[in-house]
């Protein structure tokens, strides 16, 4: 039996209790879940498209000048590949069956989304990153996060008792996923995501990294604290509506209606890019800035390389660190990503102004050769783009050499 977490958002205005599956049906429940029936009961698409007509690859890969690009796609198990340029489309890749307006879960890509709420509030001064968790979330207090500041939570700089062994049924990120309704509950599982968060301990240490996908929806929870909106709410208000997206994005939910903001998002590899074009674009997006120009330098610039202890990341990126919810690489390129296991990959090149989307599916979570492949993959597609612009800036200067007597000739 778990303690109570508090009031929570409530799915629609005036809601007395959640609907659940025994009074979905019933009014006055009925006037919200008819026609948000995917958060109570697990829906299937009826799509617009007959079978045979996505069921070939579609891809544009050539202006990219690697030939054997396609392959290294295919290895890699690739869903959807875009590069966007300059906030241009030029190169873009989908596996037979997959469509670019199909959605795709971009798992741990949804951090580096919540990290950019969070940005907005505080940007606004609605939380203040040296403030503890439990100023805004008072129910967490005996639990690891009893002590921690917001920015120890955007860092994921906070010792926790938290495996996120993927595979092991005994890690407390299996049971996060359980209470989430991610997996099978079991008997004993906290009811919610509310109630799992408050069962975590830690030794009381911070400023170490250490990766918890648990920080994140502490993240979420001190968000609908703040702004009295549901997750998935605040999601939109504060970024998704302001990025001009094609479609729709979705995010899970459990019993309660929490998102599910550290894995949960699903969306197309194109509106994702626009999540990276925003970061290209300080922060501001089609339809309104989200974050301010210092905070996406704050990300642009790197964390604190000394506290990165994950030694897998570093053995790719050895000048590598964690802020704000993105992976920063410390490269000679600058280069910036959001990750989520089974290969999902946001790769920011600010050095060539691009944005690209890898959405894949691994079999299995994790890969050290697979991270390899796809780390190398988006470099070598990164100095591609290098020799574009040095083609692009040469052809102009001999246009400009060209016209330069043309002009002289004319003022004579």
């Amino acid at each position: 039996m778990t303690a109570p977490t508090g009031h929570h958002p409530s799915r629609y205005p005036g809601a007395t209790g959640q609907p659940t599956l025994d009074t979905w049906q019933e009014g006055p429940h009925n006037r919200w879940t008819f026609a948000h029936l995917g958060e109570i009961v697990p829906t299937a698409a009826v799509s617009r498209r007959l079978p045979d007509a996505s069921a070939a690859a579609a891809d544009s890969l050539d202006g990219l000048g690697l030939p054997s690009l396609k392959h290294r796609l295919e290895e890699t198990y690739t869903d959807a590949f875009l590069v966007l340029h300059r906030n241009q489309v030029i190169g873009e890749y989908y596996r037979p069956g997959f469509a670019p307006d199909d959605l795709h879960l971009v798992m741990s890509v949804s951090k580096s989304m919540c990290g950019l709420v969070v940005g907005a509030l505080i940007d606004s001064g609605e939380i203040v990153p040296s403030a503890r968790v439990v100023d805004y979330v008072p129910e967490l207090a005996g639990s690891a996060y009893d002590g921690p500041t917001i920015q120890h939570v955007l860092d994921m700089a906070i010792h926790l008792n938290y495996s996120e062994d993927y595979v092991d049924p005994a890690s407390e990120v299996q049971t996060h996923d359980r209470s989430a309704g991610w997996r099978t509950r079991r008997p004993g599982d906290p009811q919610d995501t509310y109630a799992f968060l408050t069962t975590l301990t830690g030794n009381g240490t911070v400023s170490e990294f250490q990766y918890c996908s648990a920080n994140t929806d502490v993240l979420a929870w001190i968000i609908e604290r703040v702004t009295g909106l549901r997750y998935s709410e605040a999601l939109s208000t504060y970024l998704w509506s302001k990025l001009d997206a094609d479609r729709d994005a979705t995010i899970t939910v459990d019993p309660a209606g929490f998102g599910f903001a550290n894995g949960g998002v699903s969306c197309t590899a194109r509106d994702l890019a626009r999540v990276g074009q925003l970061m290209l674009d300080d922060g501001e997006g089609p339809l309104g800035r989200v974050v301010s120009p210092e905070w996406v330098g704050n990300i642009l610039n790197g964390g604190d390389r000394e506290a990165m202890a994950d030694s897998s990341f570093t053995a790719i990126h050895p000048r590598g660190s964690y802020t704000r919810q993105w992976w920063c690489t410390g490269n000679e390129r600058g280069n910036v990503t959001g990750i989520g296991i089974y290969g999902q990959y946001l790769w920011i090149d600010p050095a060539t102004d691009t944005v690209m989307v890898k959405l894949s599916t691994w079999p299995e979570p994790e890969s050290e050769h697979l991270h390899q492949l796809q780390n190398q993959l988006l470099l070598d597609v990164s100095r591609s783009l290098d020799s574009r612009i040095a083609a692009e800036a040469a052809a102009a200067q001999e246009a400009a050499d060209q016209a330069a007597p043309e002009s002289k000739d004319n003022a004579a």
